[in-house]
């Protein structure tokens, strides 16, 4: 019964990040009730899939720690924005070959990763945070198009949930602000109801139980921009893996060796190439069940097993994933905000770390952000460009990661050794007495 209940913990503190991407995603790409049920129900199924995949090792796959794998907010924006350009056909497509160039790169990953440092990944995931707030504002809103927009019910939905989180989040601690997101959802869709803005239809509509169905929304299609869009934001979630990883390994008193990282990263792969049969998402550690560890000390992966099979599980029931599709708008809006300014906060801290060392650093971190940004407020800048010259400058958050890539190669990479004995020369001559 204990284990089951720590299962259970770990569930909650998932599930709100589980149920938001493909809540957010659906609404921005025009699903409608039905669609965004299934799309819901199959991304817990494959979040509780990736999670199995990862706890139970073999010689092939699986870290063999108590990781818990969930859809990676940092895919929210491109998955919008491709879907938005090319067609929701095009994002699975992406995924799939992002999913498996992870697997093809495994067993290299750690000698590419040099090339992803912080002031990379940290300026990657800072644009995507920023790029996705007006999502946010817009579904605080009523979303875009709404009959209603920035009407005063939406108003109070959004900011009211929003306080709500805000206050449990300064009000409370350990499990309970874990799940401070969770709780801001449920206490904005009850008020909703009270106001009568709940439509219980999807519910109703939907079934107790469904099969899983290949390819449910189409052939997937094949556009470079988007793929290396999705390379990139795999790559990114690699790297914010790996520190789940180490964390995990400090945390139970196991060495990671170079095998047991490899089938980490094979074992990702695999379930953001499902993700994309199955037309979910792309997969990534999640830092908060660790967090959860920390405060309850319990650390078996038995306990994580439990909880992706309880994730599996509720991926069957079409029913209780309709449920979630009741939330309103503006309450998500609401969610969102924080949620994406928790992103964007994630990338400064990031970069907080290593701005401060080199002048460099901040010059590659305002290219970056700036070509990002400009990119994505003004995508027809480039229009006259050849089209094999577009792939890399269609797409705000591939021009802001590319820009960031080479700045790093030209600014730290290619004088790493002209710095480190100017270093050492600087710390000699501060080591050398005063006569």
């Amino acid at each position: 019964m204990k284990t089951m209940t720590l299962s259970i913990q770990h569930l909650l503190a998932m599930y709100a990040g589980a149920i938001l991407v493909p809540l957010i995603v659906g609404n921005g790409i025009g699903l409608d009730s039905k669609q965004l049920t299934y799309l819901v129900s199959i991304d817990i199924l494959m979040c509780g899939a990736a999670t199995i995949l990862q706890v139970v090792r073999n010689r092939y796959f699986g870290i063999g720690l108590p990781v818990v794998l969930g859809c990676t907010f940092t895919a929210v924006g491109p998955m919008l924005q491709i879907g938005a350009q090319y067609g929701i056909s095009s994002i699975y497509g992406a995924i799939l070959v992002s999913g498996l160039f992870v697997v093809v790169i495994s067993r290299f990953f750690g000698s590419l990763v040099r090339f992803f440092p912080p002031i990379v990944t940290g300026t990657v995931v800072t644009i995507i945070g920023i790029t996705l707030i007006p999502v946010a504002m817009s579904n605080m809103g009523g979303g875009e198009g709404a009959s209603d927009f920035g009407s005063p019910t939406n108003l109070a939905l959004s900011f009211g949930t929003l306080v709500f989180i805000i206050l449990i989040y300064r009000y409370f601690v350990g499990f309970m602000r874990a799940i401070a997101i969770l709780l801001g959802l449920l206490a904005g869709t009850c008020a909703a109801m009270i106001l009568g803005v709940v439509d219980f239809a999807p519910v109703k509509e939907a079934s107790y139980l469904h099969m899983i169905q290949p390819f449910y929304f189409g052939t997937p299609t094949f556009d470079w921009p988007a793929i290396i869009t999705m390379i990139l934001v795999a790559m990114v979630s690699l790297v914010e893996s790996t520190g789940v990883y180490f964390a995990l390994s400090d945390l139970t008193g196991k060495k990671l060796t170079e095998d047991d990282l490899t089938r980490g990263y094979r074992s990702e792969g695999i379930a953001i190439f499902f993700g994309g049969i199955f037309n979910a998402f792309p997969y990534t550690a999640f830092s908060q069940n660790v967090g959860l560890m920390q405060m309850t000390r319990v650390k078996s992966r038995k306990v994580i097993l439990i909880t992706g099979i309880m994730l599996v599980t509720l991926g069957f029931v079409p029913k209780l994933a309709a449920l979630t599709t009741i939330i309103p708008t503006s309450v998500l809006g609401g969610a969102m905000l924080v949620m994406f300014g928790m992103v964007v906060v994630q990338g400064i801290k990031m970069l907080s770390k290593v701005i401060s060392d080199f002048p460099e650093n901040a010059m590659i971190v305002a290219c970056s952000i700036g070509m990002g940004l400009g990119v994505t407020v003004v995508p027809e800048l480039f229009e006259s460009f050849p089209s094999s010259v577009q792939i890399l400058t269609s797409n705000g958050i591939v021009a802001g990661s590319v820009t960031a890539i080479v700045l790093n190669i030209i600014f730290n990479m290619s004088t790493q050794k002209r710095r480190t004995i100017r270093e050492r020369a600087a710390t000699e001559t501060e080591q050398v007495p005063v006569k």
